[in-house]
């Protein structure tokens, strides 16, 4: 008691609420902490569901694309129901991989089956639409990027470094998509969803541009042209079919272009205020179909994307 009493009135204070909370953690079992959610507001609406049911297309191609490059098999085997009975990919095939490449584009492999999981569960998924991973189509978007027929054709299942590159056409196009979703959500569970999908396919499109930042000044073979010109050519074509000026780029770029205009590194593609660029269902419809048209299918979508938006852009094809 003397003890007590000669420390300050706050203190004892702090130290009887210590006690009594450690007491009160005894005799009962901890309480999982939620977030407080609006009162007024609904988890799900019913554009989000539209919304959110578009990237299905594109975590359908992320999937496949990184399952048979690590796995050499598809969703097919790994999770049968996500497919929907939509038809398998076309040329789909296992990857020459280091085991570093391989332990990351299994990881990422995995992820995308979680993210089509979570969408299923949240918004719902239509068939998996036809997919066209054959190496011949790669090589067409590769000798489009740069002007002119690469010799030999790219073959993006040949070695880590050309899966790689291939890679770096596919998760970033989902990113700004995500970006470009988030303001247009209403319902707190739908924005949930979204933030965790956009969390991860930010750090997927991270993990492959350093990986290939580590590599900017090699030159792949047989091609001489260094990894940092194959993603400044492939940003570019993205911008060129796009068709909404620079929303994205390579992992070198113009000073007046890099954060705050004080560099040319650019590991992260980011605008003017270093925060991500956004791209709506048009923008991203034109890139993946190859097309730089939204009514024309091609590229990894022969057939066109599935869902309401996709399908509304077919309709006046």
């Amino acid at each position: 008691m003397a003890l007590l009493l000669s420390y300050k009135p706050q203190i004892v204070v702090f130290m009887v609420l210590m006690v009594s909370c450690t007491a009160s953690t005894a005799s009962f079992s901890p309480q999982p902490c939620k977030p407080t959610f609006p009162q007024k507001s609904l988890p799900l609406y019913e554009k989000d569901i539209e919304l959110l049911q578009f990237p299905v297309n594109l975590e359908f191609l992320e999937a496949e694309f990184f399952l048979w490059g690590a796995l050499g098999h598809g969703l097919d085997m790994v999770e049968p129901e996500l497919p929907n009975e939509g038809p398998p990919p076309i040329g789909a095939q296992k990857a020459n991989l280091d085991l570093l490449t391989k332990n990351i584009i299994t990881e990422f492999a995995y992820q995308e089956v979680g993210h089509l999981r979570a969408l299923r569960d949240t918004v719902g998924l239509f068939p998996r639409p036809q997919l066209d991973l054959r190496t011949e189509n790669f090589a067409k978007l590769f000798d489009e990027a740069f002007g002119y027929k690469l010799d030999p054709p790219f073959n993006p299942y040949s070695n880590s470094l050309n899966y790689m590159l291939a890679s770096y056409v596919i998760p970033y196009v989902g990113l700004v998509g995500y970006v470009g979703t988030n303001p247009l959500l209403q319902g707190y569970r739908a924005k949930r969803l979204l933030a965790g999908l956009l969390g991860v396919e930010s750090g997927q499109d991270a993990v492959i541009r350093m990986y290939l930042y580590e590599r900017a000044k090699e030159v792949v073979y047989p091609y001489n042209q260094t990894v940092a010109e194959f993603t400044i050519r492939i940003s570019k074509l993205r911008n060129k079919l796009g068709k909404d000026g620079i929303k994205d780029e390579g992992i070198f770029v113009p000073m007046k272009l890099g954060a705050e205009g004080r560099t040319s590194s650019n590991v992260l593609s980011a605008n003017s205020y270093s925060i991500s660029y956004e791209r709506g269902p048009e923008e991203i419809l034109r890139i993946v179909y190859g097309t730089g048209n939204e009514h024309v299918p091609g590229g990894f979508y022969p057939k066109g994307g599935n869902g309401k938006i996709a399908r509304e852009f077919l309709k006046k094809y």
